[in-house]
């Protein structure tokens, strides 16, 4: 987000100024102990929750409100009103985005990660109000759009709110961006561990015990709100599956081939139409949406009206084994294509839902189609149609550790799990093969931006300590040695490092300019004291072959030499590590 070069962002002027509640101020919280400073925080992170959790709520009613109010509570092929709602609702929302809040478009996801890495966490309220009206308008004028990205920024906006009312240091306010972002994911999917294990993999990449605590705390919050509303009941029930025939785990695997394949047709649409539209102008970025509004009600009116807004009726009729499987194919394609020119327009709205749509719909054709040409086999069309969920958010969205608790979650149904690992993860590595950008990083790159790739971090392939040891080439000498033993290697002439292994198995590195003084100080009655005794108590620090190389580099300010120990035998060299190698291996690369 771009703001005047005068203005601070992280300053709590007059208007922004929101009262949400009486909270405490920077200078009681600088007043309170560390250890309740963090209670203080992980507080912060569960009242975080409850209000993303009420915003989502409300979010998602708003949505319903307005799809039954603009398109009725049964659309169907044939309305003319399924071609003029999604026109006007996109004409608004590019009016209102244009002149009142500039910062709405995309889904939500990218948006958060910059106000995260760029922005010191700040998303400002406008934003928050703007997410919240223009995607309910859309979505709910039939835009084929999902509500769980924005409801992720609007999340991430509320923590960013509420930690500025505080004024929170700007680490504190990158610490709640996330942890809002998983409150809102949470609610909106009412599943805490797919939001959790979302924002983690795609938001933040890493984690530390304080971070995850609150991000823990905040999602299930909001989810505890969520349900006081909906119930704890999950988005999609199926029977429970019975892999009684080996050869079925053939047909899951087929469906995640299919599911690579059709992320890439996916990506590929989206990676081509969206900067084409967005290099237009201006002045036609006014239009698009209601031209993308025009042809997505097109689809409908003329026989398909189940690809508008999220699909999430029309993903359970396909659990239930009510459309031929040419029809599932069709509505696959066509939500793909919807979703293309809904999203490649700057309409404002997420790509979760239409993932979700298109890969229930792969997989009920699957289903559908083992049914027709296999009847021995025993799998239920509701169990591919879920297992192809997460396939394709597997592979599209590149969030494979999501995507396998996602349907767990969403669905109740721990008895799927095997299909579903297998079929995400041929999914996954084939979508990874022919596709290696991911596609929040392709929109990243569109919008000039640099952003880090989460699953380039994960595919990262660390260099470690083992990679840059050397054989142990200088003198080993026992700590419990005397001085006057010393004197005799000094006329032979000390090479400049020396171990010595001293009598608790640790080792110390010394120059030789350190024993030369040592030797030459003392006075006479302690050439018998041993070595480590006059040495003291420091030692170097011990690092075995399997940590991080980098984990060596600030050790070498005061040592010169660093020996490299087993971890089953103390005392045993593995070898050492000296600066020059290290570094030398760093350029040699990974």
């Amino acid at each position: 987000m771009m703001l005047p070069t005068n203005q601070n962002p992280l300053e709590d002027t007059p208007k922004r100024r929101i009262l949400l509640l009486e909270l405490p101020s920077t200078a009681e919280i600088n007043r309170v102990a560390p250890g309740r400073e963090e209670r203080l925080f992980l507080l912060l992170s569960i009242f975080i929750g409850i209000i993303s959790g009420l915003l989502v709520v409300s979010f998602r009613m708003a949505i319903e409100w307005l799809n039954v109010l603009l398109l009725g509570s049964a659309p169907g092929a044939g309305q003319v009103r399924l071609i003029v709602v999604p026109a006007l609702a996109g004409l608004v929302t590019a009016v209102l985005a244009r002149y009142v809040f500039p910062n709405v478009r995309g889904s939500g996801v990218n948006q958060t990660k910059a106000a995260l890495y760029i922005h010191n966490g700040y998303i400002s309220f406008r934003t928050v109000v703007g997410k919240f009206l223009l995607s309910a308008l859309a979505i709910g004028g039939g835009h084929s759009l999902g509500p769980e990205d924005p409801s992720l920024q609007i999340g991430a906006g509320v923590a960013s709110l509420i930690s500025r009312k505080i004024g929170l240091s700007r680490e504190r306010l990158r610490i709640f961006a996330p942890v809002g972002a998983a409150a809102g994911l949470a609610a909106a999917f009412n599943a805490p561990i797919s939001a959790i294990l979302f924002v983690i993999e795609e938001v933040i990449g890493t984690w530390s015990s304080a971070v995850l605590g609150s991000i823990v705390l905040s999602a299930i919050s909001s989810v505890v709100v969520a349900r006081w509303f909906w119930g704890a009941e999950p988005m999609f029930r199926i029977p429970a599956v019975t892999l009684r025939d080996p050869r079925e785990m053939l047909a899951y695997a087929v469906l995640g081939f299919v599911g690579g394949l059709a992320s890439l047709v996916f990506a590929k649409s989206l990676g081509y139409l969206r900067p084409r539209l967005r290099n237009l102008g201006a002045r036609s970025q006014m239009f698009q949406p209601t031209i993308a509004g025009l042809l997505v009600g097109g689809i409908g009116y003329f026989g398909f009206p189940q690809v508008m807004g999220p699909g999430y009726s029309a993903i359970d009729q396909a659990m239930h084994a009510q459309f031929a499987w040419k029809v599932l194919l069709a509505l696959a394609l066509l939500k793909i294509l919807a979703t293309t020119l809904s999203f490649s327009s700057g309409t404002p709205g997420g790509m979760f839902a239409p993932t979700l749509f298109i890969g229930a719909m792969l997989g009920a054709t699957v289903g559908t189609f083992e049914k027709v040409f296999f009847p021995h086999l025993t799998g239920s069309i509701g169990s591919y149609a879920l297992v192809g969920m997460g396939v394709l958010f597997a592979a599209f969205l590149r969030a494979p550790l999501t995507s396998v608790f996602m349907v767990l979650e969403v669905s109740g149904n721990y008895s799927i799990i095997l299909p579903v690992i297998l079929a995400n993860t041929i999914a996954y590595l084939l979508a990874r093969s022919l596709q290696p950008v991911p596609i929040f990083e392709i929109f990243t790159h569109q919008d000039g931006l640099d952003l880090p790739s989460m699953e380039e971090q994960r595919e990262e392939s660390n260099l470690h300590i083992e990679s840059a040891i050397e054989p142990t080439t200088v003198p080993i000498i026992l700590g419990n040695k005397r001085l006057l033993d010393l004197n005799i290697l000094r006329e032979e002439g000390l090479p400049e490092i020396v171990l010595v292994l001293c009598s608790d198995m640790r080792w110390y590195a010394a120059r030789r300019a350190e024993l030369n003084n040592l030797s030459h100080s003392m006075d006479a009655g302690q050439e018998n004291m041993s070595l480590e005794t006059l040495l003291g108590q420091e030692r170097t620090p011990v690092i075995f072959p399997d940590l991080p190389l980098d984990t060596a580099l600030h050790h070498f300010s005061r040592w010169p030499m660093l020996p490299v120990a087993n971890r089953s035998k103390r005392g045993t060299l593995e070898g050492v590590v000296t600066l020059e190698g290290v570094l030398k291996r760093y350029q040699q690369g990974s």
